[in-house]
């Protein structure tokens, strides 16, 4: 964004016609997101640190700073630090990042 002399990026999150959830969770420590389904389609966004996530397939993926990672209803996750991380956590059963977040 240049608009009113500015410089910096601004990145697309959400955009939804019904109701979403926001919040914010900090792990210390060694500290983890029990593995549990999820309740709604779930996007999570890593803003400090760095952990591992684990899906229903069980394979884990290293996250930090930056990343998102998304969880459709249902489906079994879990998430860990070591180091401590913080994420934005957005829930709702409209969520469909596929239509303007590149996935890895």
């Amino acid at each position: 964004m240049t608009k009113y002399q500015s410089d910096f990026v601004m990145s697309r999150i959400i955009q939804t016609d019904q109701a979403a959830r926001i919040g914010c969770m900090h792990l210390e420590e060694n500290g983890v997101i029990g593995y549990h389904q999820a309740v709604v389609p779930q996007l999570l966004l890593i803003i400090n640190g760095e952990g591992v996530v684990r899906g229903a397939n069980d394979k884990v993926e290293s996250v930090q700073s930056g990343d998102a990672v998304f969880w459709e209803k249902g489906e079994w996750h879990e998430t860990k630090s070591t180091a401590g991380l913080t994420a934005i956590v957005i829930e709702s059963e409209v969520l469909t990042p596929a239509s303007f977040m590149s996935q890895r």
